[in-house]
């Protein structure tokens, strides 16, 4: 499984790339895997509010539907449209293609509880 350096992940499975006061969101490579073949999704739209924790759309697979948990704070600026249309890019490319949302944080500090990827390797890994 691939966990880029650059980015941090949160327990829920997502991971963001921080872009000045803006934040890109997606699902991780081992939460794509563990769900199977993704199907469908359901975002937030452009605009709307997101609160950290709270649940902001879900992605729907064979196996399964998950929530999607926010790991920050803030406004969406813009949804990729690309995997509305084609979900399956979260699966063939979860870290570029298939990321979800893009949004403005109201609060850098929030950032902080996320972990590095080392971090995020050794809590998949020793998950029970």
């Amino acid at each position: 499984m691939d966990f880029p350096e650059e980015l941090k992940y949160s327990k829920e499975h997502v991971w963001v790339r921080v872009e000045g006061r803006s934040a890109v969101i997606g699902i991780t490579d081992f939460a794509q895997e563990e769900l199977g073949v993704v199907s469908g999704l359901e975002l937030p739209d452009e605009g709307d509010e997101l609160e950290q924790d709270d649940s902001i759309g879900s992605v729907e697979a064979r196996k399964t539907v998950a929530d999607i948990y926010a790991p920050f704070s803030g406004s969406v600026k813009t949804v990729n449209q690309e995997v509305l249309d084609n979900p399956s890019l979260v699966n063939d490319d979860p870290y570029d293609g298939g990321w979800l949302v893009e949004v403005a944080l109201d609060d850098p500090e929030e950032l902080k509880g996320l972990m590095s990827a080392d971090d995020y390797a050794d809590y998949v890994e020793n998950r029970d």
